[in-house]
């Protein structure tokens, strides 16, 4: 624009800068009657510049055809991500066409940002794809890519938010096209779009125009993650959103409890897929990366601001969230250990214990190998810290107690930081779910426990954090909650009566056992039927009628409950003929309610195949004991 004056063109410079003040930071502080109002100024002063640069146009004799925002119709976009040769034709970006081109498109793509941070989506779309069209003019080069690239970002996050998300992706597979291609064919530091309307004097640096191209492109890395998770693409959007937070890191651009919980988050996929060396090291990251937030200011004091207490409130809130994150990982690590090294039975299988730790050698070395192929996070201040961390907590499945006590030491230590914030005052269903947690690394460290006394404790331990909750919940509010406390405890006391009877038979045979043990595996057994019963009886009308139904949710717990009572009440020992008698009475109820109501719903049957079979052998045996012990009461009498 040759015939523009240092003076005209400093003006402009001028209203461009100024917009972006009024966008960025004036903004910020605009009343709650009139949210927009510094955007709405912003948008008046771009469509002067917009005016400016066309009268420019004009005044050098180039028709407008055209061009003018208001005459264009939005061209449609590109599906599937099939890329239109933008590298091979056109003006090219330094020509004094191709730089009209790219400054019209800058102030169409700041006016379509405008547009949709006013929540004018439609109007936001048709700037954006204005900003594309006056693009399509000119070939990709170091003076334009930047733009090419910002906006199709943004068509992007405007498609993904209507759920329009292969549009979306389209546009972000072409942006990443086009960087990718850059980077091979050219690679110089791109000028950025702000430089368009900037004076020389105040240019970017290389260095500078490198890091917001590099920005750019971490966003369209981010976006594409949200869109491959949203077509169910897991694995895609995992390794996605893995490279974004570590370009982060690199660029040093993000907040660091935001990009903890997002590192966090993503080892929970990790976790699931038993990935756990890099759920580790996302975790490790987010703990050494949210320390970079700055400690938690302790509870003060009347002078605190109310931003300072939300600001105390986010960061305890966070970090808690990532304890939790950490309790699953241990969690799930001794889970996994327990499939891998139970029996037919639920016990350790000592053969295929020693046959994993022959092999153990070759996984660390395995382990090491990935480590070095895998993308670390961390930069020269973060990366030993994170190192550090990793090297608490094991990422091999334990094989043995004393490593799966450690790997349960760690989690026990993430339950406590947890509850801290999580309490029970205010947070109930969180709370509540860490318990379970808890109890739930017990009920895994116990497989590994070889002295049944212990374990029991163990088990006793998981009964003393539960049973106080689950009696004091009120079942109006937290039904569901108590319903799960309820069958786990009756599985907890179960559990417990077995390892009692076990015990007991190494030493004596059940006709042997002394009353103090009697008593006790009675307790148990009585305790493991209450609760099964308190969950059936959850299950009734407020009338207490049994539902003739059960939904598919409640399904097999309600008659798994009824076949475990059922066995429950075969197993009370008494010596009184009389109660031996009503016991089984309500054994067989229970066997016989299991085999009628799969009778009744056969697609009941698939749910609790060997519970059935059992059922219907017992409900055939049972009557028989039961008329043998009448006839032998009869012959007493």
């Amino acid at each position: 624009m040759a015939s523009v004056s240092s003076d005209e063109w400093r003006a402009i410079c001028d209203k461009f800068t100024y917009a972006q003040n009024l966008t960025v930071v004036e903004s910020r502080n605009d009343p709650e009657n009139d949210p927009f109002r510094s955007k709405y100024k912003a948008r008046e002063l771009l469509r002067e510049i917009h005016c400016s640069l066309k009268s420019f146009e004009a005044g050098e004799g180039e028709a407008e055809s055209g061009e003018e925002s208001g005459d264009q119709r939005p061209i449609e976009p590109p599906v599937d991500g099939q890329m239109e040769d933008v590298f091979g034709q056109g003006f090219s970006g330094d020509s004094p066409a191709g730089q009209r081109a790219a400054k019209l498109g800058a102030v169409e793509y700041y006016l379509g940002i405008n547009h949709v941070d006013t929540e004018e989506l439609s109007a936001g779309q048709e700037h954006l794809m204005n900003c594309m069209k006056l693009l399509e003019k000119c070939r990709v080069s170091s003076e334009n890519v930047s733009l090419f690239i910002h906006v199709r970002n943004q068509l992007g996050i405007l498609w993904a938010g209507r759920d329009e998300t292969e549009t979306a992706q389209g546009f972000l597979e072409t942006a990443e096209s086009i960087y990718q291609r850059y980077k091979k064919e050219d690679g110089s530091p791109p000028t950025d779009m702000t430089e368009y309307f900037t004076t020389e004097e105040k240019l970017l640096t290389h260095q500078e125009r490198t890091k917001r191209f590099e920005l750019a492109y971490t966003h369209t890395m981010y976006y594409l993650a949200q869109v491959y998770k949203n077509l169910g693409e897991t694995e895609r959007a995992a390794t996605y959103c893995h490279s974004t937070l570590q370009r982060q890191l690199q660029l040093n651009q993000y907040s660091p409890m935001e990009w903890a919980l997002n590192a966090a988050t993503l080892s929970q996929y990790y976790i699931t897929k038993g990935r756990y060396m890099e759920g580790r090291h996302c975790l490790s990251a987010a703990t050494v990366i949210s320390g970079l937030a700055g400690e938690v200011p302790s509870e003060a004091a009347a002078q605190e601001s109310e931003t300072e207490r939300e600001h105390r409130e986010q960061l305890m809130q966070k970090r808690a969230e990532i304890a939790r994150c950490w309790i699953k990982y241990c969690l799930n690590v001794l889970q996994d250990s327990k499939k891998l090294l139970e029996d037919s039975i639920g016990e350790l299988d000592t053969d295929r214990q020693e046959e994993l730790k022959r092999a153990r050698r070759r996984e660390e070395e395995e382990e090491e190998k990935d480590r070095k192929s895998a993308l670390l996070f961390g930069s020269e201040d973060t990366f030993d810290s994170i190192a550090s961390l990793e090297e608490k907590v094991r990422c091999l499945l334990p094989l043995d107690f004393a490593e799966a006590r450690a790997v349960f030491l760690v989690g026990q230590n993430y339950v406590t930081q947890a509850k801290e914030y999580f309490q029970m005052d205010g947070y109930v269903t969180d709370h509540i779910e860490i318990l379970q947690d808890h109890s739930a690394l017990f009920r895994a460290l116990a497989f590994f426990e070889e002295d049944l006394e212990r374990r029991c404790k163990m088990h006793k331990r998981r009964v003393d954090m539960l049973e106080p909750i689950c009696n004091d919940l009120n079942s109006r509010y937290y039904l569901m909650i108590r319903r799960q406390m309820m069958f786990e405890l009756a599985e907890i006391y179960n559990e417990m009566m077995d390892l009692k009877l076990t015990l007991a038979n190494r030493q004596a045979d059940t006709q042997s056992l002394d009353n103090h043990t009697i008593k006790k595996f009675n307790h148990l057994c009585s305790a493991s039927a209450k609760y099964f019963q308190m969950f059936l009886d959850s299950l009734c009308s407020p009338e207490g009628k049994i539902p003739e139904h059960l939904e598919e949710e409640v399904l097999r717990p309600a008659l798994v409950a009824r076949f475990r009572l059922a066995r429950l009440h075969s197993r009370l020992i008494s010596s009184s003929p009389s109660v031996q008698l009503e016991n089984l009475d309500k054994s067989l109820e229970n066997y016989k309610y299991v085999v009628e109501y799969c009778e009744a719903h056969p697609e009941a049957k698939a749910a609790v195949e060997t519970e059935l079979e059992l059922s219907t052998e017992m409900a055939g045996l049972l009557p028989l004991k039961i008329n043998r012990l009448k006839a032998k009461m009869n012959a007493n009498n």
